[in-house]
């Protein structure tokens, strides 16, 4: 196996990740070779940038293969923000467009509100939900970094395993036996974050 395994597909800044896991002592691999990632240990899949151009790359070089056997395997998955919303069903963003389906649910736009910009840009306070490992020995109400115009709405909300207020909780973090998804960004978001890099390094 090849422990820590980061997906490249082209649609993220993978070497902070890299790096992120790394301070935590934690190496991790950067790969785009499904053989590689059908190998993994533990599978991260981070994402900026449009849902649509992201699941046409990855279904263009075979990566969602791979990556949905792992999740099946019960190999611990870790989604990074737009690695998030391409677990779910459909995203609305530019369009109409199918996801991986993994996760049953939509991926939607946040509604305009007076003085709240779109996308949702900044630091947030996290309010947990049950008992999600990835957050285990993290104070309630820390802070996360950010950026996204879009959320996901789980059809399921007993995978809701952090939400955050923009302006009325939104799913900030999902939780379903051994994948877990944030909408935040780990690898930004200092001490908090690297804190739960190294959960997800070390759940069994």
């Amino acid at each position: 196996m090849a422990g820590i395994v980061i997906v490249d597909y082209g649609m993220a800044n993978l070497r902070s990740v890299q790096k992120a896991f790394e301070r935590v002592g934690h190496a991790a691999v950067i790969t785009s070779e499904p053989y590689v990632i059908s190998q993994a240990d533990r599978l991260v899949l981070p994402g900026v940038g449009a849902f649509q151009d992201a699941i046409a790359r990855l279904r263009e070089t075979h990566l969602d293969e791979p990556i949905n056997a792992h999740i099946n395997s019960g190999r611990p998955f870790l989604g990074i923000c737009l690695g998030l919303q391409l677990l779910f069903s459909r995203s609305s963003e530019d369009g109409d467009h199918t996801g991986l389906n993994v996760l049953p649910g939509d991926v939607v736009r946040f509604e305009n509100h007076p003085g709240l910009k779109v996308p949702h840009m900044g630091w947030n306070q996290l309010a947990f939900t049950g008992d999600c490992p990835l957050f285990r020995g993290i104070a309630p109400q820390s802070a996360v970094y950010f950026v996204h115009g879009y959320y996901a709405k789980p059809a399921d909300p007993s995978i809701v395993s952090a939400t955050a207020d923009y302006p009325t909780p939104f799913a900030a973090a999902v939780w379903r036996k051994n994948l877990y998804a944030t909408q935040f960004h780990p690898e930004k978001s200092q001490s908090v974050g690297l804190a739960m890099l190294k959960n997800f390094a070390e759940v069994c």
